[in-house]
């Protein structure tokens, strides 16, 4: 087993390991650092002497091992400070042993995220325990993600961990109203890890591809154990979609290359025929909800050899349905370019203009930079060029800043008197 089949093996394993601690000794601390004492020794002895026959028991056997050891020596601290008899732990916090068997067919991962995206968090809290406990990164890696140095990171994860535990919460989905409330929330999660990995908010690079990919990772997990859920087939398709696009984003340089001038032989033809299926039969079988309808309006994108056969009525309507069930500035910003492509550029920046005065896009770059586009398509070139430029100093995206520049550059060529 290579070492990158090893390691794509333990991140699918580590919540699974993880949920089962929980569910046997409730402390998220101690369950987690065992974790990942296991998975450090699976990486020396499973190389050296194969993997096991079951290797999620393996693991949660050997961790099991190590909450013990924990339980025992915090009691025996606590007891040599009372001055009283050791006592052992109760039979509840006895690891099993070897021949004592370990369900291999349960799987925590969709329960732990539950758990993750519990209301008392907020939503960084969330993403950031997500990405910690049931993504398997490092600290290190969530502090990289959101950009903040480890020793930052660490104490809000701890405290998302402690917020958790004050809330009294169990290892257990919830009921009824809750769990849909609550899926909703993990479901976003996912999108927000998906979204920062695709479009980086800050930094040189265009993409994450390791939170992309642990985002696709994750909702293929849920999928499995929600395959008639319709909205989590969305999100799953919503994601291959976008993501079957990533290698003709950028040029040799790291540039951002836009959707109308990408090479679409370079799009990965497996991942937009998997992510059409999936939004085809979650539409045909499930209610509509907002992720299936921007799943069904990336695929309108992707399945049309070139730009000019985009089919932009029918990415209208599918944005005025999304904006009636699901209204965000955003898709709104997203309906106005679809209706400048139907009914000119003018009827877009009239929407675009109404978004000004909504303070969650007042200042924020894409509503800029779409402005400027439409006003580029509108012949007003002047204003256009000082509206890319404007966009570029909102982002902190360093290929967004030097994409958007060049647009203003090139309009200044063409009509250098702007």
């Amino acid at each position: 087993m290579s070492d990158e089949d090893l390691g794509r093996l333990l991140r699918e394993l580590a919540p699974q390991v993880l949920g089962a601690l929980l569910r046997r000794y409730h402390d998220f601390d101690t369950c987690e650092d065992a974790l990942q004492e296991a998975m450090l020794a699976a990486t020396v002895q499973w190389p050296a002497d194969g993997l096991p026959d079951h290797a999620r028991a393996w693991l949660i056997t050997v961790a099991s091992r190590r909450v013990v050891d924990q339980i025992r020596s915090e009691r025996a601290r606590r007891d040599r400070e009372l001055s009283s008899a050791s006592r052992e732990p109760p039979d509840a916090m006895v690891a099993p042993g070897p021949g004592e068997p370990v369900p291999r067919d349960h799987d925590d991962t969709l329960t732990l995220l539950f758990m993750c995206c519990h209301p008392a968090l907020t939503p960084a809290s969330q993403v950031a325990l997500t990405l910690r406990a049931v993504g398997g990164l490092t600290t290190a890696e969530v502090a990289s993600a959101f950009l903040v140095p480890e020793g930052t990171m660490g104490p809000r994860i701890s405290r998302a961990k402690q917020r958790i535990r004050a809330a009294g919460t169990t290892l257990d989905k919830p009921a009824g109203p809750a769990y849909a409330e609550r899926l909703g929330a993990v479901l976003h999660v996912l999108y927000l890890i998906f979204n920062e990995g695709y479009t980086a908010s800050s930094g040189r690079d265009l993409h994450r591809p390791d939170l992309a990919a642990e985002a696709v990772r994750l909702t293929r997990a849920i999928h499995r154990s929600l395959p008639d859920d319709g909205e989590v087939a969305g999100l799953l398709a919503l994601m291959l979609l976008t993501d079957a696009r990533r290698a003709a984003r950028t040029d040799a340089e790291g540039g951002l290359i836009p959707l109308a001038e990408q090479d679409r032989t370079r799009w990965d033809s497996d991942l937009i025929e998997e992510g059409t299926r999936l939004v085809t039969d979650a539409m045909l079988c499930s209610p509509l909800g907002p992720y299936q309808l921007q799943a069904a309006i990336a695929s309108l994108h992707v399945q049309v050899p070139q730009v000019a056969d985009t089919d932009w009525w029918q990415i209208r309507f599918l944005y005025r349905v999304l904006c009636r069930i699901a209204p965000t500035p955003m898709a709104t910003l997203n309906h106005a370019i679809a209706v400048a492509m139907t009914d000119g550029p003018e009827a877009g920046l009239a929407m675009v203009s109404a978004l000004a005065t909504d303070d969650r896009m007042a200042r924020h770059h894409r509503l800029a930079a779409t402005r400027a586009h439409l006003l580029e398509l509108a012949g007003d070139t002047a204003t256009a060029r000082e509206t890319y430029l404007l966009a570029s100093r909102r982002t902190t995206s360093l290929p967004e800043q030097r994409y958007l520049r060049a647009r203003a550059d090139r309009l200044a060529e063409v009509d250098p008197a702007s």
